[in-house]
């Protein structure tokens, strides 16, 4: 039989992350062919190619091969193959059963105290099937529960659970409620506890991201399943010491699920760092991502994926990542109501740093400036204009607040700066304003949430907290509030739209009244705030079409390079040039 090349398979490195690959040796008209069929490829001088290893490589080297028959180097490698290509013609049966609802559903081998839901069934199963993937239901699906309820199963014990740093009390009432028989330890400091040194560990230890790089090589061989909550946390990937300590933990275990309604918080290339850590090669390796998917490179290493709608079905139909949407399960909420609305600033900051912010911008946009010194400045003119804008509109976001609280009850009002926060109290007094923010312990956010949760009465209303005044990115995951406000204030913006969503998700949820959340963005026409908005119509392009299932695409959105380099043309009044 005419053959058109050869294929070898070559293991990993022990002891490294990077997975095996492929080396193809082929004919050049296959050779053409195949680099089409295989968008990740890289090649060499010769006529060789190369591919990451996965077994869906595996499976379209076996369609090839349909046409142009290749010789195997190796036994091997021909068992490799065979091996793999099966391994995802079940997988792919499977998954299709699962998301098209066909998928025998079987009784658990321990029944958690409350029921679970079908579509929380199907996830738990996905992950049986699939091992590693990203669940992004919408905010409010009880994923929670769902990562949990993959526990049930013994060989999934012991088990880690890694939540940001607010959130380990979220994690320990759900194991009660809902898996009592469970035994639990959480981390208490970065040193790893006496059973956890000894290897008789809790069936579920919960440490947070925070102190995980102290646990990781503890905990790296002895636990089953890795369960990273809110995982935009890995947004970075191994490049920060948390992402290093997640991938430790992660590699040897056998399941491991990312739980996040927002994977992608900025560029599309975040969403490979996540994959990295969670499923490790389902996107090949970072330059085999970037050749596939990769669209226009931006500063310090983002880069825009060039069809995230593309991208998010891939992953889907792989069974890398499953999202419902409260439409999708038959739980709709009401739609939130959301207002964008000018308000004054005094100018007084900004006028103050405006010169310095012109100094700063003209560094920026200057190519002969040190590229450690243009970094520096891209820290500070954002600090530096963010903040002043925030302060110039504090007063008037204040008494927009004092305005709503005569016809509302409670309201929860969103910023980022301390000094912002101190007009906010200071104007704000007479309604016992309460602090979530990045500077309260979790004990204070505890207490400030259980305030701000207390029921008005006629006996408690002069000293009742009427106002939760919460950091743009302390509250994701946080539950309860929708049950005592409706409305929030957004009194300065942050340059991730899913940070607002990720806000607004803590009043639209289930226990909310009939009445829909009402959602203010109070933004200033000078400073920071028209560049930040800019901005967050190119990241929903980026981020929503990826988590979409219909790949929903927005428009009237110009790429934006980088947040300094924007504020900086803002600054000195200059038009940024269109992209070609």
């Amino acid at each position: 039989m005419r053959t058109y090349g050869t294929y070898k398979y070559t293991g990993p490195v022990p002891g490294s992350r990077a997975r095996g690959r492929w080396t193809l040796e082929l004919e050049p008209a296959v050779r053409q062919r195949a680099r089409r069929i295989f968008g990740r490829v890289s090649e060499d001088r010769r006529t060789a190619l190369f591919i990451t290893d996965t077994i869906e490589v595996a499976r379209d080297l076996t369609w090839l091969m349909e046409r142009w028959p290749l010789r195997p180097v190796d036994v091997h490698s021909e068992r490799w193959l065979r091996q793999s290509s099966e391994e995802h013609a079940r997988q792919e049966q499977l998954i299709g059963e699962i998301v098209t609802g066909q998928y025998e559903r079987r009784d658990l081998p321990s029944k958690p105290a409350k029921e679970p839901r079908d579509y929380q069934l199907d996830a738990m199963q996905m992950l049986r099937i699939r091992g590693r993937y990203l669940l992004t239901d919408e905010v409010g699906l009880g994923k929670t529960f769902t990562g949990l309820l993959g526990l049930v199963h013994a060989d999934a014990l012991p088990a880690l659970v890694v939540p940001p740093t607010h959130l380990p009390r979220r994690w320990e009432t759900e194991l009660k409620d809902a898996f009592p028989w469970l035994t639990y330890e959480i981390a208490k400091s970065t040193k790893p506890s006496i059973r956890a040194k000894t290897g008789v560990l809790a069936d579920v230890t919960i440490v947070p991201y925070s102190k995980l790089h102290g646990w990781a090589s503890t905990l790296a061989n002895q636990v089953r399943t890795v369960l990273f909550d809110e995982a935009q946390e890995l947004r970075n990937g191994i490049a920060t010491d948390k992402g290093r300590a997640a991938a430790r933990v992660a590699d040897n275990a056998a399941y491991v699920m990312g739980l996040t309604a927002t994977p992608v918080y900025n560029y599309g290339n975040e969403i490979w760092n996540v994959m990295d850590i969670i499923a490790p090669g389902c996107l090949g390796n970072r330059e085999e991502f970037s050749r596939e998917w990769g669209g226009q490179s931006l500063p310090n290493g983002r880069q825009l994926v060039k069809d995230p709608a593309a991208l998010g079905s891939y992953l889907r139909e792989n069974g890398f990542m499953l999202g419902r949407t409260r439409a999708d399960v038959g739980r709709e909420l009401p739609k939130t109501v959301k207002n964008s609305m000018l308000v004054e600033s005094n100018h007084a900051e900004l006028d103050k740093v405006i010169g310095d912010s012109k100094a700063l911008a003209r560094m920026i946009l200057d190519t002969a400036t040190d590229k450690t010194e243009r970094f520096r400045a891209s820290g500070q003119i954002d600090w530096m204009l963010r903040e002043a804008t925030g302060v110039d509109k504090a007063p008037f976001v204040a008494e927009f607040v004092r305005l709503l609280l005569e016809s509302e009850e409670k309201v929860v009002l969103w910023g980022w700066h301390r000094r912002v926060y101190d007009i906010w109290l200071q104007q704000l007094a007479d309604f016992n304003p309460t602090m979530y923010t990045g500077t309260e312990s979790p004990k204070q956010k505890a207490a400030a949430e259980e305030a701000f949760c207390t029921p008005i009465t006629d006996d408690n209303r002069d000293t009742a907290a009427r106002v939760l005044i919460m950091s743009l990115r302390s509250g994701a995951g946080v539950d309860g509030l929708q049950e005592h406000a409706r409305v929030g204030v957004f009194g300065e913006l942050d340059w991730s739209p899913q940070v607002h969503e990720q806000a607004i998700g803590r009043l639209r949820r289930d226990g909310m009244g009939e009445d829909p959340a009402v959602i203010y963005f109070l933004n200033s026409p000078e400073g920071s705030d028209p560049a930040i908005m800019d901005a967050l119509q190119v990241k929903r392009q980026q981020s929503e079409p990826m988590i979409s299932a219909d790949g929903k695409l927005f428009s009237n959105a110009t790429v934006d390079t980088s947040r300094a380099r924007r504020l900086a043309e803002h600054i000195l009044g200059i038009t940024p040039k269109e992209p070609e």
